[in-house]
């Protein structure tokens, strides 16, 4: 009796574990979901004054698009890349959000997965559906021109944001909403300079090829090392992708290749996550042997810093939802808009990342 009596206690305090153990499970991998993208009514974006934007800038009249109530209209949102980093979470989440919060009558959303083909298509098949306005993130800067050329034929206004396309003004698209990618790469060199004081060997891990942000972020941190630090030696500039994984493959390769490396620029957060896992399994102290600075914004590599295991982060901000249909009501309104909305981005380093956890994404 006492042998079953313990039998059946012990298994109820199994049980008891079992499920405190799947709830704590559970609520760890809803916080991860939640805060992924973080909270998309902290951090919005701010663009800086008419001075610092740039073009001519496109009315609704020389645009030739009929009049529109947001309210009462069909928005089609155009997402380049799956969901897999915490800057396409937010941006999402922001667009949705900003729709619901002004009473879009219905917001279709598609996801191109990083694939040029199906973001044309998803673009065709929500003009399709009835779509009056897109608010579109392109994948690449050249290729959308099918996608672009069927919205004008239906006079469905495009506005582009996050990347640039090379395509025409007021003619293809509204306007471009989004940062200064080469001032980004000049504020990275500045905080790598700071952090090694100005010598050392460093790597870049490049995003993808093909679009703005790789060319301009790398022009950006280049030339300021060029001007500003002489002593500090570019050795390395290598594809990550854009990626977790393929930041950290890449850093392997780097860490037995050029094993004098003293400092990483990583063009997003998720390569240089990537960086930080790669230089531990090596031995090495992220943010300390190696310096490490990237550009995004995300709380993971905030978080880093506030570890001590990264230098510097460089804020990037997805949250594109409140200005993106801000300016669709101003063009809307009659107001011209510049071609280029450019934003203010802030900057995190270890004065400053604890306090400023909160509203990274």
């Amino acid at each position: 009796m006492m042998i079953q009596r313990r039998s059946r206690t012990l298994a109820v305090a199994c049980l008891l574990t079992a499920t405190v153990t799947l709830a704590a499970a559970g609520c760890a991998k809803s916080e991860t979901s939640s805060n992924a993208g973080g909270d998309s009514s902290q951090g919005a974006q701010e663009a800086k004054s008419p001075d610092s934007s740039s073009g001519s800038g496109c009315s609704l009249k020389t645009y030739g698009a009929p009049k529109l109530d947001l309210k009462n209209a069909v928005v089609g949102f155009s997402q380049s890349e799956k969901e897999a980093n915490p800057f396409r979470i937010a941006e999402t989440r922001s667009i949705k959000d900003e729709a619901k919060k002004i009473g879009v009558k219905k917001l279709l959303t598609t996801n191109a997965q990083s694939q040029l083909s199906k973001q044309i298509s998803d673009i065709q098949d929500m003009l399709s559906q009835g779509a009056q306005f897109l608010i579109v993130a392109p994948l690449n800067s050249d290729g959308l021109e099918p996608a672009l050329k069927a919205a004008a034929a239906k006079k469905v206004p495009v506005l582009t944001i996050d990347r640039t396309v090379n395509s025409a003004a007021c003619k293809d698209y509204v306007a471009f909403l989004g940062s200064d990618f080469v001032e980004q790469g000049k504020r990275a060199a500045d905080a790598m300079i700071k952090a090694t004081d100005g010598k050392g060997k460093v790597a870049i891990l490049l995003g993808a090829s093909g679009n703005t942000v790789t060319t301009d972020r790398t022009k950006g941190f280049v030339d300021q090392v060029k001007a500003k630090a002489p002593g500090l030696e570019i050795v390395a500039q290598q594809t990550g992708e854009f990626a977790r994984d393929k930041g950290q493959q890449v850093m392997e390769q780097l860490i037995q290749s050029k094993p004098d490396i003293t400092a990483v620029y990583a063009e997003n957060d998720e390569m240089g996550l990537g960086a930080i896992t790669a230089l531990k399994a090596a031995g090495k102290k992220p943010g300390k042997d190696i310096k490490i600075v990237s550009i995004d914004g995300t709380r993971n590599a905030v978080q880093a810093l506030v570890n001590g295991e990264y230098n510097a982060v460089i804020e990037s901000n997805p949250r594109f939802g409140p200005l993106a249909f801000a300016t669709a009501q101003k063009f809307y309104a009659g107001e011209v808009i510049p071609q280029n909305v450019i934003i203010t981005d802030r900057e995190y380093d270890e004065a400053n990342a604890k306090e400023s956890l909160g509203g990274a994404y």
